[in-house]
């Protein structure tokens, strides 16, 4: 071999060697590949909409990139609905050697709605163990130590759903925007999720009519996990404080109801976000009621999955009480819902300052706030038309920022493949 063909050999063998080194993403062999770590429990149809949410906005904002589905729950129905609406998506839960693989054959990692920061540990690990970015979309500030703040400003990118936390987190030196800022719960992308079939047979069951009803789901201050939950230890200051408030954090509902089916043609149904809210329901609401009204009153006795209750709030008039999701699944189909909240909660509820909703925002502490609950609900019931506009113009400022975060999300993958 003369000195010209052993210098071309070498460099060929040279390049080669670096390409093998370029992940595959980058020498586009592939589509980028997205560990999503969402799906903290199922008792709760709000819970299953963060990732059913989440999915179809990757979808709809056209992210070229492949999903895998890290979750921690998948009960309930959970599994089923999930590959039902995302066949292509595998998912797993809590499993060693199938994180392992995630963490190996992914290239972006994406921590998706909850309460908090929820999977924070695994963020963290997942940063420290491969070095791949990742991005955080729809959370609440709660949990604040140095691994949660320090993991945060690592981020490709953070939204916060409500506009309290993502202040705090500029307080705390997270860097602001346009890598840091609010930015709508995933919960918010559940707009093509039906079943039609299921929503349909109950309110012909109910005599529910399209657009003659409203929706209502009472809940406690806590959420009585021990009666659901396997395991879940019973705690007696959260029972004390859930009996201490449950009259007055319904009692208003119970007279909006009245109002509401004896001046017009409404009528309403008591049903549930999670589990735990069917009793309540008939107890605090239902019951108490008199009974000329109870006669134009539903009760639904058994929970549902997230694609038949969204059936049928798309048909209802509007939906109020005391829960935070099923009002956003409402609002990002352009139906009205108003929503009750607590300091007990998150900041959650402040999302609805955030587009444009207060009036339709109560703090169940705050005394004259509270007063104003029937009045508002029967004007929903009054004029549906109004309160529609009001929904969808809501609908428009989450719709441009859902635009936003997604688009943060096309270029970090658009990163990957030029590194």
């Amino acid at each position: 071999m003369n000195r010209r063909q052993f210098i071309h050999t070498t460099a060929i063998a040279s390049l080669a060697s670096s390409l093998a080194a370029i992940p595959a993403v980058a020498q586009g062999k592939r589509k980028p590949r997205i560990l999503l770590r969402n799906g903290w429990q199922s008792i709760n149809i709000g819970d299953i909409a963060h990732y059913l949410g989440m999915m179809e906005l990757i979808k709809a904002h056209g992210i070229d990139a492949d999903v895998r589905f890290w979750s921690s729950n998948m009960e309930n129905g959970a599994d089923t609905l999930f590959q039902k609406e995302f066949p292509e998506v595998p998912f797993f839960l809590n499993d060693k050697e199938k994180i392992a693989t995630a963490f190996e054959e992914c290239d972006f990692l994406l921590h998706g709605s909850g309460s908090g920061f929820v999977a924070y540990k695994d963020t963290m690990r997942w940063h420290k163990e491969t070095g791949k970015p990742f991005g955080i979309i729809g959370i609440s500030l709660t949990t604040i130590n140095d691994d949660v703040i320090n993991t945060l400003k690592q981020a490709d990118f953070v939204y916060f759903r409500d506009g309290v936390s993502a202040q705090k987190a500029l307080d705390l030196g997270v860097p602001s925007p346009p890598h840091m800022g609010w930015g709508p719960d995933t919960a918010f992308g559940v707009v093509k999720l039906r079943d039609d079939e299921k929503a349909l047979a109950f309110m012909k069951e109910n005599n529910l009519e399209e657009g003659k009803f409203l929706c209502c789901i009472p809940r406690y201050r806590w959420t009585p996990f021990w009666l659901v939950k396997k395991g879940r230890p019973f705690e007696q200051f959260k029972q004390d404080r859930n009996d201490e408030k449950k009259e007055a954090d319904h009692a208003p509902y119970r007279e909006a109801i009245i109002q509401v089916t004896r001046q017009t043609d409404m009528k309403v149904l008591i049903t549930c976000e999670d589990q735990t809210q069917i009793p309540l329901g008939k107890e605090m609401i239902y019951d108490p009621l008199p009974d000329d009204v109870k006669k134009k009153v539903v009760w639904r006795d058994n929970y549902w999955l997230t694609d038949e209750a969204l059936s049928v709030y798309v048909r209802s008039a509007g939906l109020f009480g005391n829960e935070m999701h099923s009002p956003i699944m409402c609002i990002a189909n352009g139906i009205p819902a108003t929503v009750g909240r607590w300091d007990e909660q998150t900041n959650k509820g402040f999302m609805w300052r955030d587009i444009g909703l207060d009036e339709w925002l109560f703090t169940m502490d705050d005394e004259a706030r509270v007063a104003k609950i029937p009045e508002t609900i029967l004007a929903i019931a009054k004029d549906p038309a109004a309160a529609k506009a009001k929904a969808l113009k809501a609908r428009d400022i989450v719709l441009e920022k859902q635009k936003e975060q997604f688009d943060n999300l096309k270029k970090s993958l658009t990163t990957l493949a030029l590194k």
